[in-house]
C-alpha cells in the first residue's frame, strides 16, 4: 500500500518520504452513496464524468453515508491522501519517464533474439517448429498474465507488482543465457513473458492514477511510445549482440536492463491509492455492513476498521474474491462496448505482429537478401511510425476531447475520444494495401519502407485512442481493463504468429496484406460501432451491475434479519 503522507497536497519528490502517522482516511461528499456491496463493483458513474478539483481528505474520522438508492460513487475522484493527481507536474512526468523506461523490457525481450534464430537452431538442435512456438508463447504468455498482475496491483498497490515481476523477467533471462536445451529456453520464454508483462498494462493503471481524464490520450501515447520502439530496435540491437557475442549475449543485455530499471523503482513512490480500488470499496462495504447489522445506524472508517455510532466495529479486510482476476475481468468482458472496442484494438496489434514478424523473411530472401542488421533498419521504418503515431495520436485525442467537451457544457464521455481516430482511418487499410503489393513485386526498397511507417504510423494513432478510452470507460477498474485488452492482444498475436509464415508461404506478402487490409477495416468498424452505441451499452451495463448489487444486499438484509 502507498506510503502514508501529509494531506496538503504537496510534494517535492516521486520517492519515498519518511512515514507520518495518520489514521485511515476517506472523505466523501454528501452526494455520494454508501460503498459498494459484495460484488466488487462501485457505484460509478454511467455517463458524464468530469475533472476533480477538490481538496485532499482530512485527518480522522470519515463518516460512510448508507442512503439506499441516493446518487453514485464517483470513484474517479474519491479524495485520498496525498492525492498523486495534485503533484507537482515535473514529478508526474518522472513517473511517466521510469515506467516509460521499464515498459520497454517485454517489447525488446519479444524481439531481441529473434536475429539468433539461425544460432540457436545450430547449438541446441532446434527445429523451426519449436523456435516458432518460443516466439508464440511468449506473446500469447504477455498477453494474458497482466490478469492476474493487475488483480494484485488492485490490492497491494502498483510499486510490489513493478519489484516481483522485473526480478521474474531478470531470473528468467539469466536461466535463458545458460540454456543447454530448447525445453529450457522455451520454458524461461514463458517466465521472461510473465514477468515484464506487468508493467505493459500496470503501467496505464499508474498514469491513470496520476493523471487526470483530460491529460491522459497524450500521457498514454508517450507512454506507448517507448515499449514501441522494442519492435525495431530489437532486432537491430539483438543483430550486432549475435554477431559479435552470440545469441546468449541479448538475454544477458536484457539482465542488465532490468537491473538498472530495478534500481530505479526501488525508489519509486507508489501512486495507487485504495479508495479510488472497487476492490477496497467492496471490503469497506462488507465491513460497514457487518458492522450496522450488529447496532445499525452510520458508519465511519477509522485506522482501517468500521466503527458505527452504536459502538460496533468491523476491520477492513480485503477477501480472496478481491484478488481473483476472473470476477473483475468478467465485469469487464460483460459490457458490450469493452467487446467491440477489445477486439478492434486486438486486431490492430495482430496486424503489427504479422508486419515485424513476416518482414523479417520477407527482406532476408532474394532480391534483397539483407542480413540482421539490413532486416532491422527496415523495420525501423514501420517503429518509427509507431512511435510518431501514437505520441501525436495521444496529443490529438486529448484536443478532440477538449473541444467535444467544451461544445457539451464541460461534460464528456468516453466515446468522444474516439472520434480522433477518423482522420487517420483511411490511412491504415490504403498503406497496408500498397504494402502487400510492394512486398509481393519485389520492388524498390523504399517502396515496402514508406508503407511500412504510414501502416505503422496510423496503427498506433488509433491504438493511443483506444488505450485512453479503455481506461476511461472502466472506471475503478483501470489496470484490470488494460489486462483485459493486453490479453486480447496477445491472444490475436499468438495466432498471428502462429500462421503468419504459412499463409505467406502460401498465398505471398500480396495475398497475406491484402487480408490484412480487410481485417483492419473490420478494426475500424468495430471502433466506429463503440463511437456510436457504446455510451448507451455501457450505461446499460452500469445500471445492470447496480440492480444485481442491489439485490445481493437486500438478499443479505433478509439473512441478517432473520
Amino acid at each position: 500500500m502507498p506510503t502514508s503522507a501529509r494531506t496538503s497536497g504537496t510534494l517535492v519528490s516521486p520517492f519515498p518520504a519518511p512515514p507520518v502517522a495518520l489514521a485511515d482516511t476517506e472523505k466523501r461528499s454528501s452526494s455520494d452513496s454508501r460503498p459498494n456491496d459484495t460484488g466488487g463493483e462501485s457505484k460509478e458513474r454511467s455517463g458524464d464524468y468530469e475533472d476533480g478539483d477538490g481538496d485532499g481528505p482530512e485527518q480522522g474520522k470519515v463518516d460512510i453515508s448508507h442512503q439506499e438508492g441516493h446518487g453514485k460513487i464517483d470513484i474517479e475522484h474519491v479524495e485520498v491522501v496525498n492525492d498523486p493527481r495534485k503533484w507537482p507536474m515535473r514529478v508526474k512526468k518522472l513517473i511517466l519517464a521510469l515506467i516509460a523506461t521499464a515498459s520497454i523490457a517485454p517489447t525488446l525481450g519479444a524481439s531481441i533474439y529473434n536475429p539468433a534464430f539461425n544460432q540457436i537452431q545450430q547449438e541446441l538442435s532446434a527445429t523451426s517448429a519449436e523456435i516458432a512456438l518460443s516466439l508464440a508463447l511468449f506473446i500469447l504468455v504477455q498477453g494474458n498474465a497482466p490478469l492476474v498482475w493487475s488483480a494484485i496491483s488492485e490490492i497491494k498497490g502498483r510499486k510490489p507488482v513493478y519489484l516481483s515481476s522485473l526480478t521474474l523477467f531478470a531470473v528468467g533471462c539469466i536461466v535463458a543465457a545458460e540454456a543447454h536445451t530448447m525445453s529450457v529456453l522455451i520454458g524461461m520464454r514463458i517466465l521472461q513473458a510473465a514477468g515484464a508483462s506487468a508493467v505493459l498494462s500496470i503501467g496505464a493503471g499508474t498514469l491513470a492514477d496520476v493523471f487526470e481524464p483530460r491529460e491522459r490520450g497524450s500521457m498514454l501515447g508517450i507512454y506507448y511510445a517507448a515499449p514501441l520502439l522494442g519492435p525495431s530496435l530489437g532486432p537491430l540491437l539483438g543483430g550486432a549482440l549475435t554477431t559479435g557475442l552470440g545469441w546468449r549475449s541479448t538475454f544477458w543485455f536484457l539482465v542488465i536492463f532490468a537491473g538498472c530499471t530495478l534500481v530505479l523503482l526501488i525508489f519509486f513512490r507508489d501512486t495507487f491509492r485504495k479508495e479510488r480500488s472497487l476492490a477496497y470499496q467492496s471490503a469497506v462495504n462488507r465491513a460497514a455492513a457487518r458492522a450496522r447489522a450488529k447496532s445499525g445506524g452510520t458508519a465511519t472508517v477509522e485506522a482501517g476498521r468500521v466503527v458505527t455510532r452504536g459502538g460496533e466495529s468491523e476491520e477492513i479486510k480485503l477477501s480472496l474474491r478481491d484478488v481473483n482476476p476472473i470476477t473483475p475481468t468478467w465485469r469487464i468482458l460483460q459490457r458490450s462496448n469493452n467487446l467491440t472496442i477489445l477486439f478492434g484494438s486486438g486486431l490492430l496489434f495482430a496486424f503489427a505482429y504479422s508486419t515485424t514478424y513476416t518482414a523479417a523473411v520477407t527482406f532476408a530472401k532474394p532480391p534483397y537478401n539483407y542480413g540482421s542488421l539490413e532486416v532491422g533498419l527496415v523495420l525501423l521504418s514501420f517503429g518509427l511510425g509507431n512511435v510518431l503515431g501514437s505520441v501525436l495520436g495521444g496529443r490529438w485525442s486529448d484536443r478532440s476531447l477538449a473541444r467535444l467537451k467544451a461544445l457539451n457544457d464541460g461534460k464528456s464521455k468516453p466515446e468522444m475520444r474516439l472520434q480522433s481516430t477518423h482522420i487517420v482511418m483511411p490511412i491504415l487499410p490504403l498503406a497496408t494495401l500498397a504494402y502487400a503489393w510492394t512486398a509481393q513485386e519485389k520492388t524498390n526498397v523504399a517502396g515496402p519502407v514508406v508503407c511500412l511507417f504510414f501502416s505503422g504510423f496510423a496503427t498506433m494513432w488509433i491504438y493511443s485512442s483506444t488505450l485512453a478510452y479503455v481506461v476511461d470507460a472502466n472506471v475503478g477498474r483501470s489496470s484490470t481493463a488494460v489486462a483485459v485488452n493486453s490479453s486480447f492482444r496477445g491472444a490475436a498475436g499468438f495466432v498471428a504468429a502462429e500462421v503468419a509464415i504459412p499463409l505467406q508461404n502460401a498465398i505471398g506478402d500480396g495475398g497475406l496484406y491484402s487480408l490484412w487490409a480487410g481485417l483492419t477495416v473490420l478494426s475500424l468498424v468495430l471502433i466506429l460501432v463503440t463511437e456510436r452505441w457504446g455510451g448507451s451499452w455501457r450505461e446499460r451495463g452500469v445500471e445492470r451491475e447496480e440492480r444485481r448489487k442491489e439485490e445481493k444486499e437486500r438478499k443479505a438484509n433478509e439473512l441478517q434479519a432473520a
